[in-house]
């Protein structure tokens, strides 16, 4: 896990153990950082996987995908996002960020075959539009961007936000997913979620 830039994001650098190959999820910015864990540690990037197309979480594709080959997964929703990405940055605090054309678009229920891992994609919205997850099943792994955090949930106040939508989402990962998935989220610390079903106080309408 690496959190980076100045919302601190986490980005994942994801292999099976021993192996070469890698995923990287949500590159959002300090692509050098990035860059050198992946020469560092001698992996070829099979694919960069985005849950979401804030500038947060994408700051850095560009660059990665150029310098690796790697190519783009992206929701289908948000894809003309990544392909503009400076008109959707709020205010000049934040990039300027070079725009890319993602060479797939998800939309939940695929599954993906990726650096010897299975990955299936779960349409989580609410937080944004097109939003997604990515569970490895055989992992017990779930990398859940800005739908759910150690304590806490993605915003709705942004563009296309929604907390009935996000609520469903979130309702959806705890009824299809083990208790005992690991969280990889976009931002904050590492939970599962057993955990967060309970004692995240934003999950209380789901109790009822």
């Amino acid at each position: 896990m690496f959190t980076v830039g100045p919302v601190q994001e986490n980005c994942f650098l994801v292999r099976r153990e021993g192996s070469e190959r890698a995923l990287i999820i949500d590159p959002g910015e300090e692509a050098p950082k990035l860059l050198a864990a992946i020469a560092e540690l001698g992996l070829t990037l099979d694919a960069i996987l985005l849950t979401h197309t804030h500038f947060d979480h994408v700051g850095a594709v560009a660059p990665v995908a150029r310098a690796t080959g790697a190519e783009v997964w992206v929701p289908e929703i948000e894809k003309l996002v990544l392909a503009d990405i400076n008109k959707w940055v709020p205010g000049a605090a934040f990039g300027p960020f070079e725009s890319w054309e993602a060479e797939h678009t998800v939309a939940g229920g695929e599954r993906l075959e990726l650096a010897g891992f299975e990955i299936d994609v779960i349409f989580t919205p609410g937080h944004s539009p097109g939003h997604v997850s990515f569970s490895i099943p055989d992992e017990e792994a779930l990398f859940s961007g800005d739908v759910l955090f150690q304590g806490s949930v993605g915003r709705t106040d942004l563009p296309g936000g929604d907390w009935p939508t996000l609520l469903e989402s979130i309702r959806t990962l705890l009824e299809t997913l083990p208790g005992d998935t690991a969280v990889y989220p976009g931002h904050m610390g590492l939970t599962n979620l057993g955990d967060e079903r309970a004692s995240n106080p934003f999950l209380a309408e789901l109790a009822r």
